[in-house]
């Protein structure tokens, strides 16, 4: 399910404390932990640090708008980016191999400050996949302001930007060059991406070019099996392999579909494709699909069908979207002859993937149904380290409290933990791995054991999804807010889950519970969710405990909190006693 046919397809602590001390901090920001400080990592044998000195404008360049051009490096790299603005130090952390290619992506970085970047042979560290895009095709490829690569490069986690090779670039040249860094299946996305948007500028340009694609990194994967297939439709096949909106799936250049990863997956992909078209023609049948290792089955009631299929199969394709599984109704023909009251769906893609999809298939046919998966289920909590499926069942009054406004609670809880979660009539079911199932459903005891008072959580030290902050007291209800409005705002914006509790010496302090650490410059995660808090006491603290400044109450995020505080006064017009005057003076000039 993950082949490009995607259908279903050195240790200087003591230094870096006191650089990140001399950056300005007030006395009254609240104090905060993460437990992962108090643990120690495992790290790999040749970890350590490396260092660059860099400019004003480079440090601009390497931080881009908003931290994303740092992020982006971290993460296509695999290292640990610390930009030092003051000092104007880069420092780069992780095992060799990953500090030697954040290097180069820096380096890379600030080069297109002055012109384009010269790439050589010295570049190539198993990372590096060259494309030649037809100088017509340019700035098609590049997007306004360079969007479409940015787009790309945020899709397949790569690092993407034209450069010279050897020195020569210019416009009088046929082709530009277009760098693309990464792991080997993030390189050929993107690649594919480019040569579909190259194909609709350049008719027939693949042709030219097929055997340099479709040889690219041939078995260089860890299984030694890596490649590219092909197949290639006609015009009416290509928009129902296609699909409303690409939905059915990409990655298709011209009229040809490649599907590249390893060889069981090219094997799977064209299954799905198979399959697909076989549809076009009646129902298809899966033989042999309990023998499968990426195939679910799941009974619908005949009645239920209609409601999980959708309209024109709208309801279906989103959760096949969601989850990226291929999903499609079964059944042998002789099924289709009797008088069958259910029918098969079939569930292919990761094991992880079809069973989100399968709860969701659950928990619909339960709305319409109820009682028919859930009716004599009890609760269930496996000891299985890898994937399995807890259960929990709940009281009709916790239900409602634990899924929230249009589901926003159960939301937050499943992001915040890591694990699928999804409620099928009364009975939360939980996918995951042991720490992700685990995690989730303290988050759920703990949610409900809000509703009977403050939580006591003594000792948080051995949690490695934790970060406690102590607010100053005159700042936790501006915090929280009014009836926890800011907290439940931070945690949409954060993907966390926040709330207040009392530790072993019962003081109350603010913990924010995410498997996402996060980072310094990011929206989201525990780091993201703190920065948030930071801000809102600071805000709290220079406006001297007055109340809340205009800027603030026009905020479209918080707006009327402000408001929602303030007593409701009746208006002049609506007082009783001068409604009774005009009543008298009405009277009188009647008389």
């Amino acid at each position: 399910p993950s082949a490009k046919f995607h259908v279903a397809s050195m240790t200087r602590d003591g230094e870096d404390k006191d650089r990140s001390r001399s950056r300005d901090k007030k006395d009254s920001r609240p104090r905060s932990r993460d437990s992962r400080d108090r643990g120690a990592r495992s790290k790999a044998e040749d970890h350590g640090v490396d260092t660059m000195k860099i400019t004003d404008d480079d440090a601009a360049f390497i931080l881009g708008k908003g931290g994303k051009t740092k992020e982006k490096i971290a993460r296509v790299s695999g290292a640990e980016i610390e930009l030092f603005e003051r000092d104007l130090v880069l420092e780069i952390r992780g095992p060799k191999i990953k500090r030697k290619r954040a290097k180069k992506y820096c380096e890379g970085v600030m080069a297109q400050r002055t012109g384009p970047v010269n790439v050589t042979e010295e570049y190539d560290d198993d990372d590096l996949t060259m494309l030649n895009v037809p100088q017509e095709a340019v700035g098609f490829v590049t997007g306004r302001a360079g969007n479409f690569l940015r787009s790309i490069e945020e899709e397949w986690c790569t690092l993407m930007f034209f450069c010279e090779v050897d020195g020569s670039r210019g416009r009088g040249r046929e082709y530009e060059k277009l760098a693309i860094f990464g792991e080997i299946r993030g390189r050929r996305g993107a690649e594919l991406k480019v040569l579909s948007a190259v194909e609709t500028k350049v008719p027939g340009y693949l042709d030219r070019i097929r055997n340099e694609v479709l040889d690219r990194d041939r078995g260089k994967d860890e299984t030694g099996t890596w490649g590219t297939d092909t197949m290639t439709f006609k015009d009416d096949e290509l928009s129902y392999a296609l699909g409303k909106q690409g939905g059915t799936r990409k990655k298709y250049v011209g009229n040809v579909a490649l599907f590249s990863g390893t060889k069981s997956e090219r094997r799977r992909a064209k299954e799905y494709m198979r399959w697909l078209f076989d549809q076009l023609a009646g129902p298809v049948y899966v033989e042999g699909w309990e023998e499968r290792d990426d195939c679910t089955v799941v009974e619908v009631p005949s009645e239920c069908i209609g409601y999980i299929t959708g309209a024109r199969r709208a309801t279906l394709g989103t959760m096949e979207e969601e989850w990226g599984t291929l999903m499609f109704f079964m059944n042998k023909q002789e099924d289709r002859r009797g008088a069958n009251r259910t029918e098969k769906l079939a569930i292919f893609g990761s094991e992880r993937a079809r069973r989100g999809a399968e709860l969701k298939v659950m928990s619909g046919v339960e709305t319409k149904s109820p009682g028919y998966y859930t009716r004599g289920v009890r609760e269930k909590v496996s000891d299985k380290k890898g994937f399995d499926t807890d259960r929990l069942v709940f009281r009709d009054d916790e239900l409602s409290y634990a899924l929230g406004k249009e589901g926003a609670t159960r939301k937050k809880l499943e992001t915040a933990s890591g694990a699928i979660l999804q409620y099928v009539g009364n009975v939360a079911f939980i996918g995951g791995v042991k720490k992700e199932r685990s995690r989730c459903r303290e988050f759920i005891q703990w949610l409900l054991a809000q509703r009977r008072g403050t939580v006591t959580i003594s000792d948080v030290g051995h949690r490695d999804d934790c970060t406690e902050v102590h607010i100053p007291e005159n700042c936790k209800g501006w915090v929280t807010g009014n009836r926890g409005s800011e907290l439940r705002r931070m945690e949409m914006q954060s993907s966390t889950y926040m709330f207040m509790a009392l530790d072993e010496r019962g003081e109350e302090r603010l913990l924010i519970f995410s498997a996402d650490a996060g980072s310094k410059t990011g929206d989201k995660g525990r780091m993201g969710a703190e920065r948030l808090v930071n801000e809102l006491v600071q805000e709290k603290l220079g406006s001297g405990g007055r109340g809340r400044s205009d800027s603030r109450r026009r905020s479209p995020s918080r707006r009327g909190r402000s408001d929602s505080r303030r007593p409701a006064r009746r208006s002049p017009s609506r007082r009783r006693g001068d409604s009774r005057r005009r009543k008298d003076s009405r009277s009188r000039s009647r008389r």
